[in-house]
């Protein structure tokens, strides 16, 4: 696997560019469009269950979007665990806020395409039961980087999450498979040819892919604010300088910025807002190292992502 690692480092790159970000989110935009033409002016309603059927080319490419999410985040988690690079746990956590939000998703659409054809908004079928179990595993995924725990130790625990959870993943599918299941077996990936009529295929496959370009989209966006989420962070720690504007003492450290007004005495330990060593002054509140300040950085990359 580390082999394949710098390839798919230079490739995340590109994607989560600013540029590639431009064009990611242009694209999404045209691909969307024509996949609502597609879906609710060409595609023919369904033989048996009309026009709600055309939940379908939602309810598909969402639930695509989990599985597609979820298995970035054990790329993400396990290329960390080898790395250790922020940049793999930021992605990991950026497509997991991704992956809930439409495994949710999927659910809600499921229930709403299921109360006219099965006569229940919820039932414990296997295809129901183990989504609702990958919903609150990556959920509790998380949940577990707001934990106030140290950093490294934070993104450690995330990612062997990240890693154990995608077990999941294959379970979900192949539920309709291995247990009786009101849920309809697959239509596309399946042994054999599709059982599903072409103008229809055509609509599904076009909006799993204009789904899957929105996807791009939103981790190229989410991860470049948790890159700045990061610097902020960051420049928090470094040392602020003993004069800002000219004026001797402004950042502290002694003296009054200006005449007449007494000038504020220094925090206890050097600390400035609560961030130990960031005004200076020597000591145990001096400047922290840098090895200390990327500790942090891989901290709130693992919080924020």
């Amino acid at each position: 696997m580390k082999g394949l690692i710098r390839p798919l480092e230079r490739l995340l790159g590109r994607l989560t560019s600013r540029r590639g970000e431009r064009w990611l989110g242009i694209g999404a935009l045209l691909a969307l469009a024509v996949s609502g033409v597609l879906s609710l002016a060409i595609a023919p309603p369904d033989a048996v269950q009309g026009n709600v059927q055309r939940l379908m080319y939602v309810h598909v490419p969402a639930a695509w979007l989990a599985y597609l999410s979820f298995t970035v985040v054990f790329i993400g988690s396990a290329a960390y665990l080898l790395t250790r690079r922020g940049h793999w746990d930021r992605l990991a956590a950026a497509s997991a806020e991704i992956g809930v939000l439409f495994t949710a998703l999927t659910i809600v659409l499921g229930s709403i395409w299921g109360y006219p054809t099965w006569g229940t908004w919820w039932t414990w079928d296997p295809r129901l039961t183990t989504t609702a179990i990958m919903l609150l595993i990556y959920a509790g995924y998380l949940a577990l980087r707001r934990l106030p725990e140290s950093p490294g130790r934070r993104a450690t625990w995330s990612a062997v999450l990240g890693v154990v959870g995608f077990v999941d993943i294959p379970i979900v599918h192949m539920s309709v498979v291995w247990w009786r299941s009101l849920h309809q077996p697959a239509t596309v990936i399946q042994p054999g040819q599709p059982s599903i009529a072409p103008i229809m295929l055509v609509a599904l496959l076009w909006a799993t892919l204009a789904f899957t370009i929105l996807y791009a989209y939103l981790l190229a966006l989410r991860m470049r604010v948790g890159r700045l989420e990061t610097k902020v962070i960051s420049a928090a720690f470094l040392p602020l300088p003993r004069e800002v504007g000219g004026v001797p003492g402004a950042a502290g450290g002694g003296g009054s910025p200006r005449p007449g007004v007494p000038a504020k005495p220094a925090s206890r330990g050097g600390e400035v807002g609560g961030v130990p060593g960031a005004a200076g002054g020597g000591g145990p509140g001096s400047a922290p190292e840098p090895s200390e300040i990327e500790a942090h950085a891989a901290g709130v990359e693992a919080v924020h992502g």
